[in-house]
């Protein structure tokens, strides 16, 4: 499918993060984000427990020239848990009962890359969802940036543009959003959207969702006892 699709190189990269020294290098974009609106918030940021949660994956995107963060997303699946927003909302039971991924920690740098990056970011979240089987992608936005998820076609969970005190956010009013993702790729169509294009048919070889174990835990190797029948005894 790939060698059909328009290809498209960037100055960055974006891949899962593998190991603490990654997790660091999300850290320290999200706080540079952060501090723009939320300096107290941003000044307590540091490697959560959730980062490293089943379920859960965490997007780096990084500057080919340094190696500079530019951009973070964890994206956590409802497969282990709850998901994040729960803390603070009990979602409607025709979400509740589906296969669900929340993005979170969104953060990246400024500046027109800052923009690309966020574009690309919020690409990789679709694609990933594709990849493992998710239903709807659900997200919290502040205003004014809700109006960006608004235009990318993600739709009102609760009341039209409702907004809602956010606990894992210090309580912040934020809009629940959510996206069909087997839908999409048809939304985007059907409405002439803008990125269709870049979502649909553009490869972008720079975005890496391979998804490694990201628990950072070792795993004992076992080697099981051979069944007793196999020596035919």
């Amino acid at each position: 499918m790939h060698a059909l699709m328009k290809q498209e190189r960037m100055p960055f990269s974006i891949r899962i993060v593998t190991e603490d020294r990654d997790l660091q290098k999300a850290v320290e974009i999200r706080r540079i984000a952060y501090s723009r609106h939320l300096p107290d918030f941003a000044a307590r940021m540091t490697i959560e427990s959730c980062d490293r949660d089943p379920g859960t994956a965490i997007l780096l995107a990084e500057s080919k020239l340094d190696g500079a963060p530019l951009g973070t997303m964890r994206i956590q699946t409802n497969e282990y848990a709850p998901l994040a927003v729960e803390q603070s909302v009990r979602l409607p039971d025709w979400l509740a009962g589906s296969r669900l991924a929340e993005a979170t920690r969104l953060g990246v740098a400024g500046g027109t890359v800052g923009r690309v990056v966020k574009v690309m970011l919020c690409k990789a979240l679709w694609l990933y969802c594709e990849q493992q089987a998710v239903d709807y992608m659900v997200i919290t936005a502040r205003a004014p940036l809700d109006r960006e998820y608004e235009g990318m076609l993600f739709e009102d969970v609760f009341g039209e543009r409702e907004f809602l005190p956010m606990a894992h956010v210090g309580g912040l009013p934020h809009r629940v959003l959510a996206k069909d993702v087997m839908a999409a790729r048809r939304r985007w169509e059907e409405a002439k959207h803008p990125l269709f294009q870049f979502m649909v048919h553009t490869h972008h070889p720079d975005l890496d969702l391979r998804t490694p174990d990201l628990s950072f835990e070792q795993e004992p190797v076992r080697c099981p006892e051979v069944p007793q029948i196999a020596y035919d005894r």
